[in-house]
């Protein structure tokens, strides 16, 4: 009834008496409370035949948050999902590769969304159809592509279904300016603090791979194997999102990366009433309420970056990875200013001479056993594991410790639990004493550990906390490397 933003997302509310269902936030008049139904998801809410509603448009909304109640083999299903993984395969496979039975992933997520996986792969894929087509000038030829949909006839029959018109029947947003290419919209649930962490991005841009100019962040991907840039700037209470890439069946795998790599989906009121009950916490988020956790584009970059960055600072560590990237990566031609690489493949590492970029031997031989593994498939950080086995994996990769394993499983897999072992910083900043005694009281912050050790660094960078003007040892520095 208050039409807050901070539960966008979290639910849905279907009227019986009009098969409609909407938003927290839909400007309409509020339906009658005995014609209510509440849904865990839009995929819920369409399972049960309602349609979305067209004034405060169900596709716009925020994804659902992660981990709030719901399992992990869930969380990563639908992150997989987000991705694409039904597109091709089924859910038998899907079940597989997350290490159960497709019967038992489809209660899981029965129990924790409202509708099985199949249900919330079509879901997503009608409702960023439509985002398409309210948004773009992009042929429906196209946007059925990039929306997941193996034929135009299919992807036209799902929307008459659904909507009770043809693509080409769908009005356009009144006011709303179209863009002529790829581009995205992308919402969040406020507060945001994007300056925050459009800055934490810039001091650990990999020359040559990743920029930030004027608060846009602009880099090199490759999704299919196929280079492209991707461009992300803040416009108004938007995440805006141009893609420049020749193969849109991939748009929606490169969206659902960058939702996680500017952490658009946190769920800040669980997170802030979880926290805040710390004195130290509790003061930090006053100051910075919309601090989010910054992802990582790819875990095999973000884990080469780390391992190059221990024992020297966060400045050293991005100067070390431009060299590897100039000396390893395959050059590109872009029109962004500073993007000129891609990264290097697991493949051209693990043969490399790491030690020509001028770094000890002892890391230049972590950089290749880990490349090593990943090229053999030894170990695979595809994201289906669950995080204590990617915590697990990486530990066993010699010259890969705790810090590290932490910083990754928290930044390239989006675990809010994880927390970087052993960080010296943290220690002072949180006023422990021992290691030990910030683990004892980080027991309290679960499940979201990750958001306490970005608020405490954060903290010691605004100068709330302590000077820096320490050196921290080894692998604890401020920020994580």
């Amino acid at each position: 009834m208050a039409r807050d933003p901070r539960f966008d997302g979290r639910f849905f509310i279907g009227v019986r008496s009009t098969k409609i269902f909407c938003r927290p936030i839909c400007p309409a008049r509020p339906p009658r409370e005995e014609n209510v139904e509440y849904y865990l998801s839009a995929a819920a809410a369409t399972a049960a035949g309602l349609r979305p509603c067209l004034r405060c448009r169900p596709e716009c909304a925020p994804g659902t948050p992660a981990w709030n109640g719901v399992s992990t083999t869930v969380t990563r299903g639908l992150r997989e999902i987000a991705e694409g993984a039904l597109d091709d395969t089924g859910v038998r496979q899907l079940a597989t590769r997350l290490g159960i039975g497709d019967r038992h992933l489809r209660r899981l997520f029965v129990e924790h969304v409202g509708a099985p996986p199949i249900a919330v792969a079509q879901t997503h894929r009608l409702l960023s159809a439509k985002r398409l087509l309210d948004e773009t000038k992009l042929p429906v030829s196209t946007i059925a592509m990039a929306a997941g949909f193996g034929s135009v006839r299919r992807f036209n029959e799902t929307f008459r279904r659904t909507w009770g018109r043809s693509p080409r029947e769908q009005p356009k947003i009144r006011g709303m300016p179209l863009a002529a290419g790829l581009q995205f919209r992308l919402r969040y649930r406020p507060p945001f603090d994007w300056d925050a962490l459009v800055a934490f991005l810039a001091s650990r841009a990999i020359p040559g791979v990743e920029a930030v100019s004027d608060g846009v962040y602009c880099r090199a991907i490759a999704p299919g194997g196929i280079p492209g840039i991707i461009e992300v700037s803040h416009a108004g209470s938007e995440i805006l999102v141009k893609v420049d890439h020749p193969r849109p069946e991939h748009l929606l795998a490169v969206i659902a990366r960058v939702r996680r790599l500017f952490d658009l989906d946190a769920d800040r009121f669980a997170i802030t009433e979880a926290l805040r009950a710390d004195t130290v916490l509790g003061r930090l988020i006053e100051r910075r309420p919309g601090l989010r956790v910054p992802g990582a584009w790819d875990a095999f970059e973000l884990t080469i970056r780390a391992i190059l960055g221990q024992q020297v600072s966060v400045a050293g560590a991005s100067t070390l990875t431009g060299r590897l990237v100039a000396r390893f990566g395959r050059p590109l031609e872009t029109p962004c200013a500073g993007i000129t690489h891609r990264f290097p493949r697991a493949e051209e590492l693990a043969e490399a001479d790491i030690g020509l970029i001028g770094v000890p031997r002892k890391r230049a031989d972590t950089v290749r056993a880990f490349a090593s593994a990943i090229a053999e498939h030894r170990l695979d950080l595809n994201g289906f594991a669950a995080p204590d086995q990617i915590r697990e994996q990486l530990q066993s990769v010699p010259g890969i410790g705790a810090w590290t394993a932490g910083y990754v499983t928290m930044r390239a897999f989006g675990d809010p639990d994880a927390f970087p072992a052993g960080d010296l910083v943290l220690v002072r900043a949180a006023g422990a004493r021992t290691i030990r005694e910030l683990d004892d009281r980080a027991d309290r912050w679960r499940p979201w550990r990750a958001y306490a050790a970005m608020h405490l660094w954060q903290g010691v960078r605004d100068g709330n906390l302590l000077s820096m003007d320490r050196k921290p040892d080894r692998q604890a520095a401020a920020g994580g490397r």
